[in-house]
């Protein structure tokens, strides 16, 4: 299972949020392209939902299948302010969109994203925080011609991995870290959206002009 947050920030501030998270986690950046397809069962199969991811930010780019299970519901889950769902996922050879349309599945739709993820601890958990713009292709497959969905805008998302006995911990260290980011976003809950903060433009700023310095490890 995993733990997430979401928010969005203008592509404007983007930099600032580099510069921050540098200081904040002490990791590498790395870059992000992946093709993102959503395939969905045909007619005479169970209704499910599968993602193929292609990594192109590799030499060799790598495929892995993902499927996301519902959100944890109860009271438990509705005082977190993290969403928790199972997930599974799996390496995955460059013929599986073949083998996913010969056993019936079907292409929903598909994007490209692009940006930038940093990976590390935080009070013994692994978040990675992404950066990304989502686009849209204009023929299938069509990675080189993709273009924004919503220019502008990025999506920032904060994943942590969880188990049953410590999703409440992990949680608490996303929300942790989301302190630290919130002069320039707020994240929560994927659905619910903050929309932007209103301190974003200062906040970046001061970030440009300081070249961030803060580090939480």
């Amino acid at each position: 299972m995993e733990c997430v947050v979401q928010g969005i920030i203008e592509t404007l501030h983007v930099e600032a949020l580099e510069i921050l998270l540098v200081g904040l986690c002490g990791a590498p950046k790395q870059r992000v392209r992946v093709h993102e397809l959503c395939l969905k069962s045909g007619p005479n199969l169970v209704s499910s939902e599968v993602r193929l991811l292609c990594d192109l930010a590799k030499t060799t780019p790598s495929w892995t299948i993902r499927h996301v299970g519902g959100a944890m519901r109860g009271a438990g889950a509705d005082q977190l302010s993290v969403l928790v769902r199972p997930i599974a996922e799996s390496k995955a050879s460059s013929t599986a969109l073949r083998f996913f349309y010969g056993i019936g599945y079907k292409l929903d739709h598909e994007v490209l994203k692009t940006g930038f993820a940093f990976q590390f601890q935080n009070r013994g958990a692994n978040l990675t925080v992404s950066v990304t713009s989502t686009n849209r292709m204009p023929r299938l497959h069509a990675t080189d011609d993709a273009v924004p969905i919503t220019p502008g805008i990025h999506l920032v998302e904060i994943t942590a991995p969880a188990a049953p006995e410590n999703y409440t911990e992990v949680a608490s260290a996303i929300a942790s870290f989301c302190e630290y980011l919130s002069p320039l976003l707020h994240l929560s809950k994927p659905g619910i959206s903050t929309g932007i903060v209103p301190t974003a433009a200062e906040a970046a700023a001061s970030l440009m002009s300081s070249g961030g310095g803060i580090k939480i490890l």
